[in-house]
């Protein structure tokens, strides 16, 4: 084997074999929904797509819509699928994003049924029986799929898309509510059955806020408890945490590897000469809303004189005449938008601007040890509530604990490893990790290929 000078080659190296990583993660995903850690939780998976921004230059990839810059930038779409405390269970990829209906159909639901615990035999024949739900934002919002879904058993947990008039206050009561992390808040709830435009009946929650608002969620699993329904739904604010998170803390990106492949010429895109029209409309649509803005702001003076009102009808003449024409003009590009498809093959595109995609397979790799640095370092921030009650402050010890000098005492003669992590200089934070230390000791783990025991500890301790 040669040697391996850098980070970059390692992957390479690592990353030889097409669809390893993938089944690797695949295989990690099947553990971590059958784990106990998991059981609060079980079966429940929120859904919901990042881009991916691509800065680089190796081949054009299609434009995606980034809310939170809003700016159409070329990457890719992914959507993640995480647990109901934020914990990441796998993330699949769209090279050409074609929404998250889509991602559902093709690629999120297909892995969810491959890889999470079996419905019972006993009860298949329930057509009520539920194997998973999954919760999704109004993105996602079809009746169509939440039909198809049931009938694979599979629940859907969103928003209502089309909320209609608010109901009256008889329809609530105060609930006890027991959200994600333990605690227990009160909330005005109200229940109903709904009949979506497809025929299917769902059952409809919603929750009032103090000052009336309403917010409505849709539940295909008939089973769910109305509480449930209002704690579980607000909790898709833990997925963009860790998706925030990992955009700002996880700086992997860097080490994925660079290059493209093609995509099978008979992958349906959107084309670019129909956009390209699109925005030609708009522009004479802009222009002609200007004109007729400026027609019903031409007025005359309360007493206007002779030349006034001859320069009134001349300006207005114009203005009509202009309005004439712009309308003409705006009819004359819809028509020529009309006849362009909306969607073509690849195939079809000149050479230049075929779209490609990401070499997929050091990524999958790389989102891979992602989800494993995020779960490893929940779990270590899960032992520190006695001492920290911010998440935000447990995440910020972690950060701080990983970069910290350690000794390192090896005693080959009782076959233990002594750690001995560095004084932070805060009491609060230093008696937290003391009791990290003293968690992590009690695994009474091995260093990886040799036999000897991890013992913890600050220095100075005794």
């Amino acid at each position: 084997m040669p040697e391996v000078r850098t980070l970059r080659e390692k992957l390479t190296l690592l990353c030889k074999e097409a669809g390893q990583a993938r089944m690797w993660q695949s295989r990690l995903a099947k553990e971590w929904m059958a784990s106990p850690a998991h059981e609060e939780g079980m079966g429940l998976f929120y859904v919901d797509g990042h881009v991916r921004v691509y800065h680089g230059s190796l081949g054009p990839l299609p434009r995606q819509y980034v809310a939170r810059q809003k700016l159409l930038l070329r990457g890719t779409a992914d959507f993640w699928v995480n647990g109901l405390g934020g914990e990441p269970f796998f993330v699949v990829t769209q090279p050409i994003h074609s929404g998250p209906i889509a991602a559902l159909r093709e690629q999120v639901i297909p892995r969810l049924l491959a890889d999470a615990p079996a419905l019972e035999e006993a009860k298949k024949d329930d057509p009520q029986a539920i194997r998973f739900t999954i919760i999704v934002d109004r993105e996602a919002y079809s009746p169509k799929l939440f039909a198809e879904l049931k009938a694979q058993h599979i629940g859907v947990l969103t928003c209502h898309k089309h909320p209609g008039d608010g109901w009256s206050a008889e329809e609530f009561a105060q609930h006890n509510v027991r959200l994600h992390t333990g605690e227990i808040v009160q909330r005005d709830l109200g229940e109903r059955g709904t009949q979506l435009s497809n025929g299917m009946w769902v059952t409809e929650v919603r929750s009032r806020n103090a000052d009336g608002h309403q917010v409505s969620i849709l539940s295909t699993n008939l089973h769910l408890d109305l509480r449930q329904a209002a704690a579980w739904m607000p909790a898709r604010w833990t997925q963009e945490i860790f998706l925030k998170y990992m955009r700002e803390h996880f700086g992997l990106d860097c080490v994925i590897e660079h290059g493209t492949l093609p995509l099978p010429e008979t992958t349906v895109v959107a084309n670019p000469a129909h956009r390209k029209a699109d925005q030609e409309v708009r522009r004479e649509r802009g222009r002609l809303v200007r004109v007729q803005a400026q027609f019903a702001g031409h007025t005359l003076p309360p007493e206007p004189s002779t030349a006034q009102l001859k320069a009134f009808e001349e300006r207005g003449g114009q203005l009509r005449e202009q309005i004439t024409a712009q309308t003409a003009a705006l009819a004359q590009v819809k028509e020529k938008r009309r006849l362009i498809p909306r969607k073509v093959q690849l195939k079809e595109l000149p050479e230049a601007g075929r779209y490609r995609q990401l070499c997929p397979e050091s990524k999958h790799f790389i989102d891979t040890i992602k989800m494993i640095a995020y779960r490893a370092e929940s779990a270590l921030a899960g032992e520190l509530g006695e001492h920290l009650q911010r998440g935000d402050d447990k995440r910020a010890l972690m950060r701080r604990l990983f970069v910290t000098p350690a000794n390192l005492r090896p005693d080959y003669e009782r076959n233990i490893l002594t750690v001995e992590l560095h004084r932070l200089g805060s009491p609060l934070q230093d008696a937290a990790t003391s009791k990290l230390c003293d968690e992590l000791t009690a695994t009474e783990t091995c260093f990886p290929t040799t036999n000897l025991k991890l013992v913890y500890r600050q220095v100075g301790s005794a």
